[in-house]
């Protein structure tokens, strides 16, 4: 095979799974680049599952990339998530929780900083820019909205089964088992 067929290293990372064989996290995908997923490999902190056809040399050593690695060492992962945006739409599933559009997302704080409302799980929702410029700094109930759910402090399991309807771009085919994506099953 001629090496101009072959992606460059760059292109090959690793998905990283934790001692469980689960990704460390969904959101964002837990992958290292090739680099680093070597130094690990060197450094005997992960077992290597699936390989590249990719290999990389130095002057004594010829290796294949790892696409798959799982650690040596179980990390328990966090009960709740960040509270960042992209965590929010994915709690709300990208979609304004005032009139249901996917598009020109933002948030809003339900009970307005004005009243008090503070910057919270169980205050703010995604809502879409004209929703929120429509409702402005009143409650819901004096703008005449509601949301179609009440605001939650949503948990890590909660967000990764939000996360199972988008998956990612990029999916090497040594990922999917590993993936938990809802797909259709064969009978």
């Amino acid at each position: 095979m001629q090496h101009g067929s072959l992606p460059s290293p760059e292109a090959c990372p690793a998905l990283v799974l934790n001692a469980d064989y689960r990704p460390l996290s969904y959101f964002p995908l837990s992958v290292w680049n090739w680099q680093t997923a070597l130094k690990a490999v060197f450094l005997d902190r992960v077992n290597i599952v699936s390989e590249y056809e990719r290999t990389v040399r130095s002057p004594t050593l010829e290796l294949r990339l790892p696409s798959v690695i799982s650690l040596k060492k179980y990390i328990k992962p966090a009960r709740y998530p960040a509270f960042t945006r992209f965590n929010l739409f994915l709690r709300d599933e990208f979609v304004c929780q005032y009139c249901g559009r996917g598009e020109d997302l933002t948030f809003d704080h339900v009970v307005p900083r004005a009243y008090g409302g503070k910057t919270t799980w169980a205050n703010v929702t995604t809502a879409c820019a004209p929703c929120n410029l429509a409702k402005g700094g009143r409650t819901p109930a004096e703008a005449q909205m509601q949301t179609r759910i009440k605001p939650y402090r949503p948990t890590s399991r909660q967000l990764i089964e939000n996360g199972r309807k988008f998956p990612p771009n990029y999916l090497h085919e040594s990922w999917r088992d590993y993936l938990y994506w809802d797909s259709e099953l064969e009978p």
